[in-house]
């Protein structure tokens, strides 16, 4: 059987309760089919890049799936028809990711300003000469040498 990575977007408005359901409705459809699904991932209540169906944000959840390519056309079908789900994608994989994918991982980092001065590059010191000078070397600019002084 082939592996495949199954993410959909519920709508905006929906509860954590009703995500849980359409998932599990999706398991159900695989699982009816002779299909397995190995993981499912919540990642929650994202920002969307554009407005997708007047929705501002969604519920995204991924699903990993060790089935026939049948099962994935039934599923991709059945997707379509629900009017909670804004957007689907199926990804055919290698192999399953083990333990929690990127998105997971990404909440588990510490915040912007937890780590620490400038990260790896160090302490720079000043930038020095550039070419042409430094600003103190620079004439008085001509846009305002001819410009007459307010009033």
């Amino acid at each position: 059987m082939a592996l495949y990575e199954h993410v959909f977007l519920a709508r905006q408005d929906l509860a954590q309760a009703q995500v849980d359901a359409l998932a599990e409705t999706a398991t159900k459809i695989v699982e009816d089919n002779n299909g397995k699904v190995t993981k499912v991932e919540t990642w929650g209540l994202r920002s969307l890049a554009y407005k997708i169906a007047k929705n501002r944000k969604a519920h995204y959840v991924q699903l990993n799936i060790d089935a026939p390519g049948g099962v994935i056309a039934e599923l991709e079908r059945q997707t379509q028809i629900n009017e909670d789900i804004i957007r689907y994608m199926t990804v055919k994989v290698d192999e399953l990711e083990t333990g929690p994918s990127v998105m997971m991982r990404k909440q588990d980092r510490p915040e912007r300003g937890d780590r620490g001065p400038r990260g790896d590059r160090g302490d720079r010191g000043p930038r020095g000469d550039r070419e042409g000078g430094s600003r103190d070397d620079r004439g008085p600019r001509r846009d305002r040498e001819d410009a007459p002084a307010a009033e």
